[in-house]
């Protein structure tokens, strides 16, 4: 099976019951850990254009994952860490790992957020090398081996 087959796969196996996973950690530090995770996977080449927003908030707006968050709650969220980008990429780049290592110590829930991110750089149905990079990054920052989510 070629690598991207083996990925699918992975995706696919990993996505049943994630919503279920999601709704222990329902809070506003694990939403803005998976919304923050979201953002770097959508700054990834440097710049969030319209149409990785549009591409955010379709996902967003369909995910089972993160239905049992508040739509609005997931966009400001959303919106807040873009904001950070949009004024500097380094220091919104910071932030958001910063909200996200608070799951180092939490290995499910880190998980949880990995996964997310690996849905969202699949979503328009190619995982590049760039997302696939930003999310190693958030992989170190969580102590998580980023082969477990086949990168």
């Amino acid at each position: 099976m070629s690598i991207a087959g083996t990925f699918t796969n992975w995706l696919k196996s990993t996505k049943v019951g994630l919503q279920d996973q999601v709704k222990k950690f329902q809070n506003r530090d694990f939403l803005d850990a998976v919304v923050a995770g979201c953002a770097l996977v959508a700054a990834a080449d440097g710049s969030i254009d319209s149409s990785e927003k549009q591409k955010m908030a379709a996902y967003i707006g369909r995910s089972e994952e993160l239905k049992v968050f508040n739509m609005n709650d997931v966009i400001a969220r959303f919106n807040h860490f873009v904001s950070g980008f949009e004024f500097d990429h380094g220091v919104g780049k910071m932030e958001a790992l910063k909200v996200i290592g608070k799951y180092k110590n939490n290995s499910d829930a880190a998980r949880i957020v990995v996964s997310v991110c690996c849905a969202i750089g699949a979503a328009d149905g190619h995982f590049d090398e760039q997302e696939k990079s930003v999310v190693r990054e958030i992989c170190a920052v969580v102590n998580l081996n980023p082969a477990e989510f086949q990168l």
